[in-house]
């Protein structure tokens, strides 16, 4: 019963939106990753709005977690054209 719980708290804290878009591994991926960085974004500016976390180091936390997605996108290569053979 208490995997319930869990189970249930943890689909609260991080629920994940359905992906709509071409479903290919490379955009689940992306599409997750996505989810991840507004999630952490999110929680980033609660602490901030709180007083609990400086306007700079939520910058700098936002900062290094879009460095990661952008990272992320370039690894999956999402959104290049396939190279065109000659």
């Amino acid at each position: 019963m208490a995997y319930s719980n869990e189970s249930d708290k943890d689909k609260f804290l991080h629920p994940h939106g359905r992906y709509y878009g071409q479903v290919k591994p490379e955009n689940l991926v992306f599409n997750a990753n996505l989810q991840e960085f507004t999630q952490k974004v999110g929680y980033i500016t609660s602490l901030e709005t709180s007083g609990k976390l400086s306007p700079q180091d939520a910058y700098q936390q936002i900062k290094a977690l879009w460095k990661q997605l952008k990272h992320s996108k370039k690894e999956l290569e999402i959104g290049q054209e396939p190279p065109t053979s000659a």
